[in-house]
């Protein structure tokens, strides 16, 4: 295990392995929890070196970042360079499922020999029809892609208006901190029984403990109206709570 996103580190655990081993890189591109995004070239040129194989999980890139949603890796043309690229049907493309892209070799070894996907049931058909329909979609349409970023940025404006803390980070994941595991759940209780919104708490585990936070993820869909309504919302709760505001 290598410090997050520390090329340095990886490459000390690197250098130190046993050069005829067997190696793997897994990493992902965009961040769930803080929203940052891996160094991939780096990454990519540290496998080069070492003779390690790469495995990058784009769930949070996919349908979302590069000309045709094929990722952040695609975005910054690194495709061609991974060993391995996993994607979701989720998320962005609406659906269910998941894949992973490879060669012809390591995708028929995958079939032959992982047990997860040996016993686990295809999609039905409607579901990947719909998936199909997404993908070809998101592959030529460009709108959805730069109204998720126009909506972020909407919601980071209205945010700071009202000096509520949010991690600065360069995806479309905007984590809304609170500090404070009982008041990040009641906060996300109110907000859906009070004001018809959904957000995520995060709370240790799953966070370290005092980082606690609202997930927030706009959609294009979403209207100026609907996010300056969250962000209401959340400016009557932060002072119901006295939690601490960001001075911008």
């Amino acid at each position: 295990i290598w410090k997050h996103n520390d090329v340095a580190d990886l490459e000390a655990k690197l250098a130190t392995a046993d050069p005829k081993a067997p190696k793997l890189i897994a990493f992902e591109s965009v961040y769930s929890m803080d929203g940052d995004i891996a160094p991939i070239k780096e990454i990519c040129d540290l496998a080069d070196k070492y003779g390690a194989m790469t495995y990058l999980d784009e769930v949070h890139g996919v349908g979302m970042y590069g000309p045709r949603g094929g990722g952040i890796a695609e975005r910054e043309g690194l495709m061609d360079r991974l060993t391995v690229i996993e994607g979701t049907l989720g998320k962005a493309f609406g659906v269910m499922g998941g894949y992973i892209a490879a060669s012809t070799a390591l995708c028929d070894f995958i079939r032959s020999f992982a047990s997860g996907f040996i016993f686990t049931t295809a999609l039905p058909p409607a579901l990947a029809a719909g998936a199909v329909a997404s993908i070809q979609h998101l592959k030529v349409s460009q709108f959805e892609r730069a109204r998720h970023q126009d909506r972020v940025r909407k919601l980071r404006a209205l945010l700071d208006q009202r000096g509520i803390p949010h991690m600065p980070n360069p995806s479309h994941i905007v984590p809304v901190l609170v500090g404070d595991a009982a008041k990040c759940k009641w906060i996300s209780d109110l907000l859906l029984d009070n004001c018809g919104v959904y957000v995520q708490p995060i709370n240790y585990p799953t966070v370290p403990k005092k980082t606690e936070r609202l997930r927030i993820t706009p959609t294009p869909l979403h209207s100026d109206a609907d996010i300056a309504h969250l962000v209401e919302a959340l400016h009557s709760l932060w002072s119901r709570c006295a939690l601490a505001r960001h001075v911008a």
